[in-house]
């Protein structure tokens, strides 16, 4: 019985091996931000590329209804810096780390930190760390993203609704 047993957890680990985390798509986008600071690309290009894979279909058709109201005549992006790093201009990313924070509850919250300004020549903005908590959610069995929060001045905003308030902006304009 007992072998039994073992045999039992031993076909079960290779599932759990392979199950989502809450970091993934976390990770997915900060790929993509340290790929783009590197390269030296400040443009929002490529966070959204895969809305239906790593965000909530909620917040796919938030960024997709704010893509109407783009930041610049001629451009088809709502913004006019980077979402992540919020800032137009950066060094390559210095002691990033990605986190859960707390419970695993719906949503979880998964904790990012990172350094922007570290090739700055003032000593006190290349130690500045930039602080940004991902709302995470399953959908279809699978964790996406449901918003953004970046630490500013203090505070947190909400990437979700900045977007919401762009659209509103957008349709009502003055």
């Amino acid at each position: 019985m007992k072998r039994l047993g073992l045999f039992s957890l031993a076909l079960l680990m290779p599932l759990t091996a392979f199950a989502a985390s809450s970091e993934d798509p976390v990770n997915r986008i900060m790929d993509i931000a340290k790929a783009r600071w590197e390269t030296n690309e400040g443009t929002t290009t490529g966070y959204f590329d895969n809305l239906d894979r790593d965000f909530s279909k909620n917040f796919a058709a938030t960024y997709r209804e704010n893509t109407k109201y783009p930041a610049y005549d001629e451009g088809d992006t709502p913004f006019d810096y980077d979402v992540i790093t919020s800032s137009q201009d950066g060094c390559p990313l210095k002691d990033l780390t990605v986190s859960p924070a707390g419970d695993a509850n719906d949503p979880a919250v998964v904790d990012v930190r990172f350094r922007l300004m570290a090739c700055a020549p003032d000593p006190e903005s290349q130690a500045r760390v930039s602080e940004l908590k991902f709302d995470v959610v399953t959908e279809g069995g699978e964790p996406v993203i449901s918003d953004i929060h970046r630490l500013s001045e203090g505070k947190w905003d909400s990437l979700l609704a900045e977007m919401k308030d762009n659209i509103e902006r957008g349709k009502n304009p003055q």
